[in-house]
């Protein structure tokens, strides 16, 4: 199975540990947090991993020959002559993640012990062009769901914003989800990706914009698990210290 791991952010929130690495380097109980992801993902059955890099990108590149690659099929795709956001990256990343089979799209900086497996068979099951891990926690931007767990389309709770259509939207009872780092993603993307890059006329460009346009005319879903699992944001000083409890074997 395939993976992409986002590891080329700049970690501006993290310094100054990442004055001298990347965030993915940053280190918790002993093991930089792309470790952690790649474990997960190995564990899962994850076998074909794709990694994208940028600020200090040698560094994720010499750790992972010094590991071995983990015993992983592991691909470098190299943003350090531009950091392409996470619509650019996968686009960037596709000659890896094209093909027939769904892939799995992780931030580094999201640690979790959400069923990954699970998770990819939901999308299977459901044939969507995209599922998304959501959840329900506070924030100003969130994402909106149907009964049907289907994707409608994004609000701005600070602005009072909707998009794509604020006409179809305001008024309905759609549940008001945040985006949880996680998704697992058809190759049929690539296409509307494409067509989404050549429209936008820029190389970097974010991915949620492109699931708000897509949402109208193609089956995004939510994936919320029933089962409890512990997630944590670590991508900043004050989770960092949270991060132990949720790495512990216990926590396994």
């Amino acid at each position: 199975m395939k993976a992409l791991i986002f590891a080329a952010g700049l970690g501006t929130r993290l310094k100054p540990l990442t004055d001298d690495r990347p965030k993915a380097m940053v280190e918790i109980a002993g093991k930089p947090m792309l470790q952690y992801v790649i474990e997960r993902l190995a564990a899962a059955g994850f076998d074909d991993i794709t990694i994208n890099i940028h600020h200090f990108g040698q560094t994720i590149i010499d750790f992972l020959e010094n590991n071995n690659n983990f015993g992983l099929n592991i691909h470098i795709s190299d943003e350090r002559g531009q950091l392409l956001d996470t619509g650019g990256g996968i686009l960037k990343a596709r000659q890896w993640l094209d093909g027939d089979e769904p892939f799995l799209v992780h931030n580094t900086d999201i640690i979790s012990t959400l069923d990954l497996k699970a998770f990819y068979d939901y999308h299977v099951e459901h044939d969507a062009l995209a599922t998304i891990l959501v959840k329900e926690r506070k924030t100003q931007r969130y994402l909106l769901f149907d009964e049907n767990d289907r994707m409608c389309g994004w609000t701005n709770k600070a602005t009072g914003e909707f998009k794509p259509d604020p006409k179809k939207l305001q008024g309905r009872n759609l549940r008001e989800l945040a985006f949880g780092g996680l998704h697992i993603i058809s190759p049929r993307i690539f296409p509307e990706l494409e067509r989404f890059h050549r429209k936008n006329g820029e190389d970097k460009f974010s991915i949620i914009p492109f699931y708000i346009g897509m949402c109208t005319h193609h089956l995004i879903h939510g994936y919320q698990p029933k089962e409890e699992y512990q997630w944590l944001d670590i991508g900043k000083p004050e989770t960092l210290a949270q991060a132990q409890e949720i790495l512990s074997p216990k926590a396994e």
